[in-house]
């Protein structure tokens, strides 16, 4: 992950990069980002509530999701048979894990909502080129 630093400056270099566009395709980025891009709060309730990784399938990081969604049913499958103790230490663990994504979901989405405008900017300038 990139430091909190790197994001903002890159944050930075996409909005000087999209405050050159003609203002129709400014107003075709906007449009495009504003269905795509995430909300760090959203995230958050998500890694808060749900410690069953279901932030992860929010960013679409489907693998990530699955198997943190696997491991969190295994531990609460462990809870109801003979390894139960196996079980809390499989949730714990977890949960310690996923706390940091909590800490930090400011900057896992900016870092998610930078990849997501730099990829909308290419389009416009792919659709920019193809019409020329």
């Amino acid at each position: 992950m990139k430091t909190w630093e790197a994001i903002r400056e890159d944050e930075e270099h996409i909005r000087r990069l999209v405050r050159e566009l003609p203002d129709e395709q400014r107003l075709r980025f906007f449009k495009k980002t504003e269905q795509r891009l995430k909300d760090p709060d959203t995230y958050a309730t998500l890694n808060y509530l749900f410690i069953a990784g279901l932030h992860h399938f929010y960013l679409r990081k489907w693998v990530r999701g699955s198997i943190n969604l696997s491991i969190f049913l295994f531990g609460m499958i462990l809870l109801f048979t003979g390894l139960a103790v196996l079980g809390v230490v499989v949730l714990i663990a977890i949960t310690v894990i996923e706390l940091n994504a909590l800490f930090k979901s400011q900057q896992v989405i900016q870092e998610y909502n930078n990849t997501v405008m730099e990829g909308v900017y290419r389009e416009i300038i792919r659709e920019q080129n193809r019409s020329v």
